[in-house]
C-alpha cells in the first residue's frame, strides 16, 4: 500500500479515458499542472515537489502510472518496477525512437479535463526521467502550455539513434514546433551534466530543433544530493539539494516554478 502518511494534503479520483483508468492523486488550487513520477512511482519527494507547486497557486495533479504511493524509493523497488511495468506493459515504449508512449494520449485526455475544471491560460506538465519527454508528446494537446522535461530518458539511449532521439513521432514533433511558433511557447529541460541515461545528443537535439525556445538547465553533478546512482540523475527529487538554498538544484526547482506562474496564470 506504500506510506499514505505523506497525502495529508491530497485527495484522489480515478480517471477514465476510455482506454485506462488510473488513479490520479489532487491537492492545490488554481490552474492546473499535471506532476508525472518517475521510476519506481510516487515516492515521497515526487510527492513533496508536487506540493511545492501547489504552494505556489496551482492545481496540482498527479496521476499514478506504476508503484505505490508514498512508497520510498529502493533499489530492489526500481529494478521490480522496471521489470513489471516500464519492460512489460505495453503502455510504454522504451526502445522506439520514432514514437511516444501510448499512455501519452491518456494523459493529454486528463489535460483537457482538468483545464476545463481549473480555468487559467492552459495547462502545466512536468515528466521525470522515463516519462520526461511525455509533457513534450503532449503538445497536441491544445491546452498543454508548458511542458518541463526532467532527466527525460526515453528511449533508452543504447543505440546512436536512441542517443539523440526524442521520444516523440514526426507528427508530434511538428505539431510542437509549430505551436511553440505560432503561440510564442516554450519549454525547459533539465539533466545533470554527464548523466548516461540522458546523453548530451538528445539535448543537443532539443536544442536543434527548438532553438531558444527550449531552456536548458544543465547542473554540475557535483552540486547534487547523494542517491542510489552513481552519477546524479532525479533533479528535482531524490538528487536535489534541499539543504543549499542557493544551489544549482534548488535554482532548478525554484525557475520550473516560476516557469508555471509565468505561463498558465492569466
Amino acid at each position: 500500500m506504500g506510506d499514505r502518511v505523506h497525502l495529508a494534503d491530497f485527495t484522489s479520483f480515478e480517471f477514465d479515458d476510455g482506454r485506462w483508468t488510473r488513479e490520479v492523486l489532487r491537492c492545490g488550487s488554481g490552474p492546473a499542472v499535471i506532476v508525472i513520477h518517475e521510476v519506481p512511482g510516487p515516492h515521497p519527494l515526487v510527492l513533496r515537489f508536487a506540493k511545492r507547486v501547489a504552494a505556489a497557486g496551482h492545481t496540482v495533479f498527479l496521476p499514478v502510472l506504476m508503484g505505490q504511493v508514498g512508497r520510498p524509493v529502493s533499489a530492489g523497488y526500481v529494478a521490480a518496477e522496471v521489470l513489471k511495468n516500464i519492460c512489460i506493459r505495453r503502455e510504454f515504449a522504451c526502445w522506439a525512437s520514432d514514437r511516444s508512449s501510448p499512455i501519452v494520449d491518456w494523459l493529454r485526455a486528463l489535460a483537457r479535463q482538468v483545464h476545463g475544471e481549473c480555468g487559467g491560460a492552459g495547462v502545466g506538465a512536468v515528466g521525470m526521467c522515463f516519462t520526461g519527454g511525455f509533457a513534450l508528446a503532449m503538445m497536441t494537446e491544445p491546452a498543454v502550455i508548458a511542458p518541463v522535461l526532467s532527466q527525460p530518458s526515453l528511449p533508452f539511449p543504447i543505440t546512436h539513434k536512441q542517443r539523440s532521439s526524442l521520444g516523440v513521432s514526426p507528427a508530434e514533433l511538428s505539431i510542437a514546433q509549430r505551436r511553440f511558433e505560432q503561440e510564442d511557447l516554450s519549454m525547459i529541460g533539465l539533466r545533470f551534466l554527464g548523466d548516461p541515461v540522458v546523453p548530451d545528443e538528445r539535448f543537443a537535439a532539443y536544442k536543434a530543433c527548438f532553438g531558444t525556445r527550449f531552456e536548458a538547465i544543465e547542473i554540475d553533478p557535483s552540486t547534487a544530493a547523494p542517491g542510489m546512482m552513481k552519477h546524479p540523475h532525479s533533479v528535482l527529487t531524490i538528487n536535489l539539494r534541499d539543504d543549499d538554498a542557493d544551489g544549482p538544484t534548488k535554482r532548478a526547482e525554484r525557475r520550473v516554478i516560476e516557469f508555471f506562474g509565468q505561463r498558465l496564470k492569466n
